[in-house]
């Protein structure tokens, strides 16, 4: 009977002592299974960063001082776009009408572009849209002369020689001014230079006027070898536009919004580190400190949505384009602009 009653105490021993070892093996399982749970939990926007295709973004700096040439400098858009799984493919053009040839060859992905190039390129129908405003560029155009050419105003330009960038802003620019004065284009003597072969001619006596922008009208009056006779005092709006390739912003609304979001850190930065942007503009320039610190000062880049007053701005230039023949397709230029990604940014 002891037998049996030590035989019975024995297997209930070895029957818990079972049970408790299931019972850890289980939760073994189960703390491994959680943390095995929370590993893959922590790695999925890792896996989903690199899941993602890999693009290459071309953005093209037009001319200038840009915000986006300290961008470049910092690497603060290959920072950006790291975690999307892209990176940055950067090039650089004197102005407009050249960048639009290479966004017609999808060589261009995100970029700014003046009044004029961007009017022209929408009459082209080339495939983008505008995705913000950096500036009403009411700063932006000069008309400069040769102080010994007994040029003084506008009226003075008659029968004369006058350098300008054709399908640019400097190009609107100058047909409003003519126009504003009483005269047109068919009343001076177009020579169609871009900045780096107007300059010489300028310099040389080549041409009595140049139509142009900065860094380019500072330093001619700085040096004392010009004088401007229209500016900013005319009061002509040209407004920049931020621009994206259409098809690249549909693929990637992210990318376009991470973009913006870099050029306003730029210009954040520049404005609380103003010293230090002019040194690097100066160095990436070859300009002189002393003027791109007055350059800077005249200037405000920003980044924005497009205003009511400055959509008919551009559509009164588009019209005026036309009408002297420079385009040839009738632009309604609000339905060009997306006001979605400044709108996601500000989110």
């Amino acid at each position: 009977m002891k037998r049996n009653k030590l035989r019975a105490l024995t297997i209930t021993a070895l029957s818990v002592i079972a049970l408790v070892s299931v019972l850890a093996g289980c939760g073994s399982n189960s703390k491994a299974s959680n943390e095995k749970s929370e590993s893959e939990s922590a790695a999925a926007p890792a896996a989903e960063a690199t899941d993602r295709p890999h693009v290459t973004v071309n953005v093209a700096i037009n001319g200038g001082l840009s915000p986006l040439l300290l961008a470049k400098q910092k690497g603060w858009l290959e920072e950006e776009l790291k975690p999307l799984n892209a990176e940055v493919s950067w090039s650089e053009f004197q102005s407009g009408p050249p960048l639009l040839e290479s966004l017609a060859s999808k060589r261009v992905d995100l970029s700014f572009l003046g009044d004029g190039a961007t009017i022209s390129g929408l009459s082209a129908n080339l495939p983008f849209e505008i995705i913000g405003l950096v500036s009403d560029g009411k700063l932006a155009n000069s008309i400069i002369v040769p102080k010994d050419k007994g040029v003084s105003k506008v009226e003075d330009l008659k029968g004369k020689s006058v350098a300008v960038a054709k399908g640019t802003t400097a190009h609107v620019f100058l047909l409003k001014v003519l126009e504003k004065h009483g005269l047109s284009d068919k009343d001076v003597n177009l020579i169609a230079l871009q900045p780096e072969d107007a300059l010489p001619a300028f310099e040389t006596g080549k041409v009595d006027a140049w139509v142009t922008w900065d860094p380019y009208t500072t330093k001619e009056t700085a040096s004392g070898k010009a004088t401007v006779i229209a500016g900013a005092e005319e009061g002509i709006s040209a407004p920049v536009s931020a621009i994206a390739r259409s098809e690249f912003a549909e693929k990637n609304p992210d990318l376009v919004t991470a973009f913006l979001k870099v050029y306003k850190q730029a210009i954040d930065w520049q404005n609380a580190n103003t010293d230090e942007a002019v040194q690097i503009y100066a160095d990436l320039k070859k300009i002189d400190a002393g003027v791109v610190k007055a350059l800077l000062a005249s200037s405000a880049p920003n980044l924005r949505v497009y205003t009511q007053e400055e959509l008919d701005a551009q559509q009164k230039s588009a019209e005026l384009l036309l009408s002297n023949g420079f385009i040839k397709n009738k632009v309604s230029f609000q339905d060009h602009v997306a006001f979605s990604y400044l709108e996601k940014l500000s989110q």
